[in-house]
């Protein structure tokens, strides 16, 4: 079901009337909200409506944009369409209606396009794990804790689209509007539950992060610097070392001029005692190698092979058993998905973290790629093909410019 500003205004307008014609026809029954001041929404009893929606003050078309999966294929812009002339969603009772803002690029975009992580779900399928936006409408229950013109983020299938619905529950309050929030809600909620749970860092420990320049691995550097670590970085590009540097990353090794593994045998004869691992294929095998006696090797992806038809990039699994039998090591898998009870104290702490500028969270909106800048759902192809050229610095994010009849 879709709506239009001017059918949910008649909607509000007949309910706060049938409202008003059960009260008390005195002055002093008139609630606060009525006479003076600044206005403020009733909360309505709709039960004898299909649904309660409060979206006072918002211009919510009837229709809008949004990318779906038509097709399963790691290829993105094979499996995805943009669909021009999609319904705005309807909230439920408990629901908000996002209007987005900024969505964040994943590497397992195309991990979900090609159907990997849930092979019961069939095109068409919404596509996008995350958004920062505001409330635009709202069911009655969820008005207990939100109102219409709050910014909020959130992790939910669907976020490449104009509008999404999001249950509150899974709805985080913002102070505002910011690209930078939306880096931590997959990328640094990643690196802080990983660690956290499975590093088990201690003070003075060599910490490698690969692809250490990314989303993710902004957040693993600068998390282990915290922690008091020695931390040594992955990435592919001068520039990328220099970012890394500024953030205090300690030993950078631009594998495009140096050998990984030659640099890691000399300079931590030892080993590492940590590894925050995302490229998969050849660097596993060389972190492995790398590895310190009671070293852990966290795997959060394997974004080397995402792109061929099995999603894997081989490694040598066949010394793998032996290979941790000498050191007493370790190797261990994290999917968010397995730590949401853990999330929302997550977030929290980071957000604290940013607010007091103790992170840095690093945005890319791609002006750097041929076609500039990444504003609208017509650009998330092309900032998933700059992901998978390794041109990113931080977190890719998509500006989605919202309308000019908007009054938010």
């Amino acid at each position: 079901m879709s709506f239009s500003a001017k059918s949910g205004a008649s909607l509000c307008s007949r309910a706060a009337r049938w409202w008003w014609r059960q009260q008390p026809s005195c002055a002093a029954a008139a609630p606060a909200w009525f006479f003076g001041g600044s206005w403020s929404r009733p909360i309505l009893d709709m039960s004898y409506s299909r649904q309660f929606l409060d979206f006072q003050g918002s211009s919510i078309p009837s229709s809008m944009k949004k990318l779906v999966v038509t097709k399963l294929s790691q290829n993105f812009r094979e499996a995805v369409t943009l669909q021009q002339d999609s319904p705005v969603p309807l909230p439920g009772d408990g629901d908000l209606l996002v209007r987005n803002r900024f969505v964040g690029i994943n590497a397992s975009d195309i991990n979900y396009s090609a159907g990997r992580y849930d092979a019961s779900v069939k095109p068409p399928f919404d596509i996008g794990f995350e958004g920062v936006g505001e409330v635009v409408a709202l069911g009655l229950s969820a008005s207990a804790d939100y109102s219409v013109g709050q910014a909020v983020a959130y992790v939910k299938a669907g976020s490449f689209a104009e509008y999404t619905v999001v249950p509150a529950r899974q709805a985080v309050p913002l102070p505002s509007v910011k690209p930078e929030f939306l880096t931590l809600m997959v990328s640094g909620a990643t690196a802080y539950l990983s660690l956290k749970e499975l590093g088990d860092l201690s003070e003075g420990e060599k910490v490698l992060v690969t692809a250490a320049a990314g989303g993710t691995g902004q957040f693993a550097v600068q998390l282990a610097k915290k922690a008091k670590c020695h931390v040594i970085g992955t990435c592919s590009s001068d520039e990328k070392g220099g970012f890394l540097k500024s953030i205090g990353c300690d030993r950078t090794i631009n594998y495009k001029t140096e050998n990984v593994e030659s640099v890691l045998r000399k300079d931590y004869p030892e080993g590492v005692d940590v590894v925050y691992e995302s490229v998969g294929g050849k660097m596993f095998d060389l972190a492995l190698n790398a590895l310190a006696i009671k070293g852990r090797l966290i795997v959060i992806g394997f974004i080397a092979g995402y792109q061929n038809p099995t999603g894997l990039q081989p490694v040598k699994a066949e010394l793998l058993p032996a290979k941790l039998l000498k050191k007493s090591a370790s190797v261990r898998g994290f999917f968010l998905n397995h730590y949401l009870s853990d999330y929302k104290m997550a977030l929290q702490h980071l957000l604290k973290m940013y607010e007091r500028g103790d992170l840095v969270c690093e945005v890319d909106f791609g002006d750097m790629s041929p076609e500039g800048k990444f504003t609208g759902l017509e650009s998330v192809f092309r900032a998933v093909d700059y992901m998978y050229m390794g041109k990113n610095i931080g977190k890719i994010v998509v500006e989605l410019p919202h309308s000019v009849n908007s009054k938010l």
